[in-house]
């Protein structure tokens, strides 16, 4: 079975509209844990407006499933997820200002940048994965910086599912995936993906091991409630 991964940004961005600590967002994650989520997401970004670096500390400390923080390794990231040593790090190449993910590492030209950041992490006995646009070739020079797994952007495989687009697109999809197993790296994913669109990503996606879905499960649980919500999720990846 994939693992779902719920990210929990939508919440910290909730909690800090208000300037206080409502909703919680380790009670919050304690809640998603409960009704069946297998791990939680941060992305902590460098202004602060959702999720935030104590909130890592915290949920490290307080929750028994697996913790994957993501974010573009600075300086500052990197030695707040050494100190907190979350069971996983996803390197997303976003600026500062990002307003979301919008794509993935050019790691032939960042080789020698993510190879220094992957052996810092791996040394903490964090286990790291790449965000990568879908093409076998980044695949490979992903493979080249020591990282454990990938993480597959899947924006497009998202807008263009249900088109006529759509099997063009699935195809760059596959051929990444399939790729990464054969070189030995673990296959994430993750942005966009939702109750419609998630159950043929499980299917037919070669190693698919774990999704982190925040926006779409987030906005699904104000209609559904949280335990039917997370129950649907499971039953698309199981």
């Amino acid at each position: 079975m994939t693992a779902l991964s719920v990210n929990i940004n939508k919440i910290a961005l909730l909690r800090n509209s208000r300037g206080c600590d409502e909703p919680n967002v380790l009670q919050f994650s304690k809640d998603l844990i409960k009704h069946g989520a297998q791990g939680i997401t941060l992305h902590p970004r460098p202004d602060g407006r959702h999720a935030l670096y104590s909130d890592v500390t915290e949920l490290k400390k307080n929750i028994d499933v697996e913790l994957n923080v993501e974010g573009y390794p600075s300086e500052d990231f990197l030695q707040m997820v050494c100190e907190a040593k979350p069971d996983q790090c996803t390197l997303v190449p976003d600026p500062p200002g990002a307003l979301t993910s919008d794509s993935g590492w050019d790691c032939e030209k960042n080789m020698d940048f993510l190879e220094s950041v992957v052996a810092r992490l791996k040394a903490e006995g964090i286990r790291v994965s790449i965000f990568l646009n879908p093409d076998p070739v980044q695949v490979n020079f992903a493979m080249k910086t020591g990282t454990d797994r990938i993480e597959l952007y899947t924006q497009a495989y998202a807008e263009t599912y249900g088109t006529d687009a759509f099997d063009r697109t699935f195809a760059g999809y596959f051929a990444a995936a399939a790729r990464a197993v054969e070189l030995g790296l673990v296959v994430n994913a993750g942005h966009d993906l939702n109750q419609e669109n998630l159950t043929y990503l499980r299917n037919n996606l070669p190693g698919l091991a774990e999704v982190s879905i925040g926006h779409a499960l987030i906005s699904e649980m104000l209609y559904q409630g949280m335990e039917t919500t997370i129950k649907n999720y499971l039953d698309c990846l199981s």
